[in-house]
């Protein structure tokens, strides 16, 4: 493992600005794995530009930084929200003709479902609220609701944007459906995002499926060494499933 280049593990973040939940993974994912955290423009730490909330303005902003993605296989992991930017790359990659990743990972997150009926932008704060809260499954008292409280500006503009792709994902692709490995890391005890419901992320994928569960709130992903853990051996299960070309003599 020590002479082939370490898969690389693009993470995308429950919100643009999250990423930071990735800075200490490189301890956890342990040997020939490449911790690489996505960050987007709008959010913390990112470069200029306004956040992206459509369909359009995200993979502008993404498809040019995966058009030519280095030798070797890579794997693509998202949080939440980032589950859905990691699927719409995913199948925009396909549709271009351009490689993707070896290996999908989504947690913590429904699959695609009907978009809402009414648009993000004409909700009130309350009634945004109840929809980040999962319709009451998040008491307003409890941390993940006092967190949502304090984050609801970026999280409208994290729901518009998750909005618009859930209505691109059920849009016919003219490339025919996805091929790519599925993992679905589901938490014991997420109101937002039971396990039961990983699933229907079956549907997204003619390739192999596979569900994890590990303990947890919707928030497992900060401070938590089993999510890291588990990407690192599904990083080098995919190495070993799809070797790294020889050299051409």
């Amino acid at each position: 493992m020590s002479d082939e280049r370490p898969v690389r593990l693009h993470c995308f973040a429950h919100s643009a600005d999250g990423v930071s939940v990735f800075d200490r993974w490189a301890q956890s994912t342990g040997p020939g794995v490449e911790v690489l955290p996505v960050v987007l423009p709008g959010g913390a730490g990112g470069h200029g530009g306004p956040r992206p909330v459509t369909h359009a303005g995200l993979l502008a902003q993404l498809l040019p930084r995966f058009s030519d993605p280095g030798p070797g296989p890579y794997v693509l992991y998202g949080h939440g929200l980032g589950a859905m930017i990691a699927l719409t790359l995913t199948r925009a990659l396909h549709e271009a003709g351009l490689p993707g990743p070896a290996l999908l990972a989504v947690a913590s997150s429904a699959p695609p479902y009907a978009p809402l009926a009414t648009s993000v932008r004409t909700l009130s704060d309350d009634e945004l609220l109840d929809v980040l809260g999962g319709r009451g499954a998040v008491p307003p008292a409890s941390d993940e609701g006092i967190m949502l409280r304090a984050m609801l500006p970026v999280l409208r503009q994290d729901l518009e944007l998750a909005q618009a792709l859930d209505e691109a994902a059920h849009t016919p692709s003219a490339a025919g459906p996805l091929d790519t490995p599925l993992l679905v890391v589901a938490s014991q005890d997420n109101p937002l995002a039971p396990a039961a419901i990983a699933d229907g992320w079956r549907q997204w994928t003619e390739g192999p499926v596979r569900v994890r569960t590990v303990p947890g709130r919707h928030f497992f992903v900060r401070g938590a060494r089993e999510l890291p853990r588990l990407l690192g051996r599904a990083c080098r299960v995919t190495r070993r499933l799809v070797p790294e070309p020889a050299p051409v003599s």
